[in-house]
This record gives C-alpha cells, structure tokens and sequence, in this order.
C-alpha cells in the first residue's frame, strides 16, 4: 500500500472500525466482507502499522461523567510556532483534544472540559501561557462521532 492509496477492502475495513472499534472483532468485518479473519487482521496491523489507524478511542460523554463544561477555544498562534504550541496545548490538565489550522488567523483549535467555569478560566490562563492568543471560546452543548461514509464503495452498498 502506497501512501494514502487505500483498496476498497482497506476502506470498508476502516468504516465498520469507526463504527464500533471496541465491539467490532476481526471476525465481525472478516464475515461482512467475505474475507477471512485472519487476512481482516493483517490488513488491521498494517493499517495500524502505517499509521493510518493511530489508536482506538472512547467516545465519552462528559457531562455524565461529571465534566459538565465541554468548550472550544479558538486560538492564534504564529505560524512558525503553531505545531509547538499546538502539541504543548495537549498538556494542558482539561484539554481533550487539538486541531491545527492550515489556513486563516484562527489556527489552533481546542476542547476542554471542567466542572465549572473557574476550570475553563484556568485552561484558558494556562493556554495563554503556552503562547497561544485566544481568539473565541464557545460553550459545546454536545458532539457526535460517525464513520465517514466514504470508505464504503461508491455505490454505498452495505455487504
């Protein structure tokens, strides 16, 4: 596999793990594609080994779990520092995640959760100090995962 040039066995293979990678088996995607399970998981490690696949994660409800405050914060860097404080951001004790912006001044975007809003005022303190310029923080009701329906073949048909 060349980079980026996935087989249409590789894609559906992705889409059913986005679907539910905890309770989705090599078996289970082996016996939705025809295939074997053995040939599912060499085509799994090699996904993980390429790094297409970077990790199985949770999908957590925040709220539930006690976190009742889920914010992004839009942030400014320059743009020779952006991936240093984009990756420093990640140790931000609250930050969830971080996404780097390839164009336009709101380059780095991050979620953070907390109990209460002296929590999202620290991350946002905290996040200054790493160097970035908050530009605008939103309060995020909720968010949803799904799998991208573009690994399926084009036809969209479900095997």
């Amino acid at each position: 596999m060349k980079d980026g040039e996935l087989d249409s066995t590789d894609k559906r293979i992705l889409y059913y793990l986005q679907q539910d990678a905890r309770g989705t088996s090599s078996s289970d995607i082996a016996e939705k594609l025809g295939l074997s399970s053995s040939t599912v998981r060499t085509r799994l490690n090699r996904l993980e080994d390429t790094g297409i696949v970077r990790g199985y994660h949770v999908d957590i409800d925040y709220d539930l779990a006690g976190y009742p405050l889920y914010t992004k914060i839009i942030c400014t860097a320059p743009v020779p520092e952006r991936s240093a404080l984009a990756n420093r951001a990640r140790d931000v004790h609250g930050v969830t995640a971080v996404r780097e912006i390839m164009t336009g001044e709101r380059n780095v975007y991050v979620n953070a959760i907390g109990k209460d809003h002296d929590d999202l005022n620290r991350i946002s303190e905290e996040l200054d100090r790493v160097g970035l310029v908050i530009v605008d923080e939103q309060l995020i009701r909720d968010e949803f995962v799904c799998p991208y329906h573009g690994f399926l073949d084009e036809d969209g048909a479900d095997q």
